[in-house]
């Protein structure tokens, strides 16, 4: 389902939604170093694949599942997980744009084309 958003209303959802992506961040780097480590053992005829790291694993990823469930299920677009990206369409000057926030940033600031992505950002 397609929503629409004004600035303030982007702006509305963040004390929502910077927690739930600060989260994911977290998680997202935590499997990627834990997946590296798993690489390695995956190499290791000896090493039990199937411990607790892997189950941590199976966990954190199950648990990014649903961060992103719920960061989208509030209309919003994660451009990137990785960066911490998301875009809120909105109609601005009669077109369609995408409002633009990433993690850290107080505030909406930025809006962008829909096809220019975070390099072509533009001040609001």
């Amino acid at each position: 389902e397609i929503r629409y958003f004004t600035v303030e209303e982007a702006n509305a959802l963040l004390p929502e939604l910077e927690p739930l992506v600060g989260r994911a961040l977290e998680l997202r780097a935590r499997a990627s170093h834990s997946a590296r480590q798993l690489g390695e053992m995956l190499g290791d005829l000896h090493s039990d694949v199937g411990g607790p790291q892997a189950s941590r694993l199976v966990g954190d990823f199950a648990e990014i599942e649903s961060l992103v469930d719920q960061i989208t299920s509030r209309g919003c677009v994660i451009k990137s997980l990785e960066a911490g990206l998301l875009d809120f369409l909105c109609e601005r000057d009669g077109r369609d744009v995408y409002l633009c926030w990433r993690y850290g940033e107080p505030s909406i600031r930025y809006y962008h084309e829909l096809h220019s992505g975070y390099q072509g950002r533009q001040a609001l």
